[in-house]
């Protein structure tokens, strides 16, 4: 399956923005998704993940309570949609994928398929 992510940009602290990632080549709703962030310096981090029916969620405990995992499966589509943004979340956002069952994988060698990262830069 091929990733694409999208929908980064340059905003401020407390502002919101929605992530996309856009799949293809695969059957989407046999794929757990998940998306990390690595940030300068810093190893890639898990930041959350969904299952294939989007019941099933998972997230890092930096941004629970401000983003948002869901995925729209006629659209082949994943989001992040991350309120109340900080400082700390400035990174690389990467959409990441699996098949099979859902685990609540947070290593990102448990990812099979990447996209290309989209920037996400938080100023104060």
């Amino acid at each position: 399956v091929q990733l694409q992510a999208s929908g980064g940009g340059l905003v401020q602290a407390g502002d919101s923005l929605r992530l996309s990632c856009a799949a293809s080549g695969g059957i989407f709703l046999s794929y757990v998704m998940g998306w990390f962030r690595q940030a300068p310096g810093k190893e890639r981090e898990f930041v959350a993940n969904i299952n294939g029916s989007g019941v099933r969620k998972a997230y890092a405990d930096s941004v629970k309570g401000r983003f948002t995992i869901s995925r729209d499966n006629a659209k082949n589509t994943v989001y992040l949609q991350m309120n109340n943004l900080e400082l700390g979340d400035t990174a690389v956002y990467y959409c990441a994928a699996f098949y099979g069952n859902y685990v609540a994988r947070t290593s990102a060698s448990g990812y099979d398929y990447w996209g290309q990262g989209t920037q996400v830069t938080v100023s104060s």
